[in-house]
């Protein structure tokens, strides 16, 4: 299987001259999906975590509503990475009416898609989960980067993770896009029947749509992103009734949707 980090020889210029030494960088490879033999997507993606990325994928993109649906998933490496994710027989039938193809560039969560409606298609409405004090949301934010162990050796590379005010950080994942980042949390979440629902989805990246649609699918009431958020992701998390914290920085944060579910104060200092 192809690592998920190389080093490659470099030059480095600066003021007092070039310098030659090697530097730590993310592998990207293709990822084909397949149901039940039918191609479905091809993304490319960092090959870590791909079983995780096959049934997160298979979840935010409405093939499936929960693990039970998977029969099994192979890894085979050719030229690139395929991911042969075998239904159980209900639902190998159900695919075959929404099926599309899909070529996506690092990270792209709507290329290929064959109508604008599907494309808009509105997110699922999430439940009411916590309340959370903006001290757990500036915590849940703060412990995402010591575990982003790719990003620390490539400085390259995209994370999202899940934040339960019990256990705390519970599971990151990491890739060269931010979508895959979050197909494969999601993946990890339901392999684990973990509860979303109790907690926080955290995201190194800017909020796009599609992040949104992903994290409703997942029934996220909260994300929390360390850059801004597009005027679409607003208006799709105020439709899900989603709680949408961006620009989350060590000093504060913005809330976008449904402020409900933060309550409290900002304290000067968190451990």
């Amino acid at each position: 299987m192809a690592r998920p980090v190389v080093s490659v020889r470099r030059s480095i210029w600066r003021d007092n001259g070039e310098v030659s030494s090697e530097r730590a960088i993310p592998e990207e490879t293709a990822v084909a999906f397949t149901f039940n033999t039918a191609s479905y997507a091809v993304m490319m993606a960092t090959p870590q975590d791909l079983e995780d990325f096959a049934v997160g994928f298979s979840l935010t993109e409405g093939v499936i509503s929960s693990s039970d649906a998977i029969e099994s998933v192979e890894i085979v490496e050719d030229v690139g990475i395929e991911l042969r994710i075998w239904l159980k027989a209900p639902h190998a039938a159900e695919l075959l009416g929404r099926r599309r193809k899909m070529a996506g560039p690092t990270g792209c969560g709507l290329c290929g898609i064959e109508s604008l409606l599907e494309a808009m298609r509105p997110p699922r409405s999430v439940g009411e989960g916590l309340v959370f004090t903006p001290d757990q949301i500036r915590t849940a934010v703060n412990s995402l980067f010591p575990q982003q162990k790719l990003n620390h050796e490539t400085r390259a590379v995209h994370a999202a993770g899940f934040w339960d005010p019990v256990d705390g950080l519970i599971a990151v994942r990491e890739d060269v896009g931010r979508h895959n980042a979050l197909d494969k949390l999601a993946g990890a979440l339901l392999r684990e029947k973990a509860t979303p629902q109790q907690g926080i989805i955290v995201l190194t990246s800017r909020v796009s749509v599609e992040m949104v649609q992903k994290s409703a699918a997942i029934e996220g009431p909260i994300i929390v992103a360390v850059s801004a958020p597009t005027a679409l992701a607003v208006r799709m998390a105020d439709a899900a009734g989603m709680t949408l914290v961006a620009i989350a920085r060590k000093d504060g944060f913005e809330v976008f949707t449904h402020g409900h579910r933060i309550s409290g104060e900002l304290s000067g200092n968190v451990a």
